[in-house]
């Protein structure tokens, strides 16, 4: 199967994130980033020749974004695929004070913990892998989120390889872009 070419942007930081765990937790994004992101991307669409079309995770910090394409003429598709690792009781809380003991839980079991009781990572790749062959041969654009970017890379430049905390990278900032 082909792979896909993958132009991915992280979502812009949104408001009341900083120190906290927000895998699904909707928080809002301030308009202007949102705008501010939107502008990026169709500079770089143009500059590419790439297709007025986006994906987003439902999450409003992507999906504003999208929104801002579509006002512009573009084609915006929202899928669930695209939403960032479900940290289940973990979801909102400041990561300052999930207990330590379930937080080495994790990473001791990396593979195969599912932290907070949300999401385990080969259910999470296996959504991710699921969105990028849906998308093979296609060139798509989509706004998604930090670990959902790192596990898209993982999949693409490490198939087949166990995950480890260790390996694991950290998520690129808010608004950067990575093409896979």
């Amino acid at each position: 199967m082909p792979e896909a070419d993958l132009w991915l942007w992280r979502h812009p930081r949104p408001v009341g994130g900083a120190g906290r765990c927000y895998g699904r937790t909707d928080l809002p994004v301030d308009r202007r980033r949102a705008k501010r992101l939107a502008h990026r991307i169709r500079r770089v669409a143009r500059r590419h020749a790439l297709p007025r079309v986006v994906w987003t995770s439902p999450l409003a910090r992507c999906r504003d974004v999208g929104r801002w394409l579509r006002r512009w003429g573009w084609q915006h598709h929202v899928d669930a695929a695209l939403s960032e690792l479900d940290f289940g009781t973990w979801e909102g809380r400041w990561w300052r004070e999930l207990p330590r003991e379930e937080i080495d839980a994790w990473v001791r079991a990396f593979a195969e913990h599912a932290p907070g009781g949300g999401e385990a990572l080969p259910a999470f790749a296996a959504r991710v892998q699921g969105f990028m062959r849906s998308h093979a041969g296609a060139t798509t654009l989509a706004v998604a989120h930090g670990g959902w970017m790192v596990m898209a890379r993982w999949l693409a430049e490490r198939p087949g390889r166990a995950f480890t905390a260790a390996d694991w990278s950290a998520a690129p900032p808010c608004g950067s872009h990575w093409r896979l």
